[in-house]
């Protein structure tokens, strides 16, 4: 199978998919009705110049439909269950085990989403200096990416399979 590489695709397991989804109903349907019983009974308080808990009650209202609309784009754009790409080749939800040039150390992951962080193994973003480093290489094949302090590091891809979930 081929995946196009598309940026703003997110890959993520049906586990992943239905607690998002969960989510996003639960905040667009009682927790918005919650906050607004929050922020009617703030309002009753009196002068809302002065009342600290209508203030409170409207920023976690912003902060709740911020997360509405991340929630949104992520479902939309979501990629649910399938294997993304074939065995040894490094891509969004593929089990990646590198390791570090120079050093015996071997690191086991899942190249996905932050969102993907209910998987019970370590996920590493196809977004973060690792993940678009390795992105697209196959088994056998070394990749070099900075760290924050400026350095780089070099890994080797040793496996690429598609994540089965747990």
């Amino acid at each position: 199978m081929t995946e196009t590489r598309n940026e703003n695709v997110t890959w993520l397991t049906q586990e992943a998919y239905d607690r998002l989804k969960a989510e996003l109903d639960y905040l667009t349907g009682e927790g918005r009705i919650a906050i607004a019983q929050k922020i009617e009974a703030a309002r009753e308080e009196g002068d809302l110049r002065e009342n600290g808990g209508y203030h409170a009650a409207k920023e976690e209202q912003g902060k709740q439909e911020g997360r509405v609309l991340q929630l949104q784009q992520i479902l939309q754009n979501a990629r649910v269950g399938e294997a993304p790409r074939t065995e040894g080749v490094v891509g969004p939800g593929m089990t990646v085990t590198v390791q570090f040039v120079g050093d015996d150390e071997e690191v086991t992951f899942l190249l996905a989403s932050r969102e993907e962080s209910g998987a019970p193994i370590d996920v590493y973003s196809p977004k973060s200096p690792l993940g678009a480093a390795i992105n697209g290489k196959k088994v056998g094949e070394k990749a070099k990416y900075n760290l924050p302090n400026g350095r780089s590091m070099e890994v080797e891809i040793l496996d690429a399979t598609p994540y089965v979930g747990s």
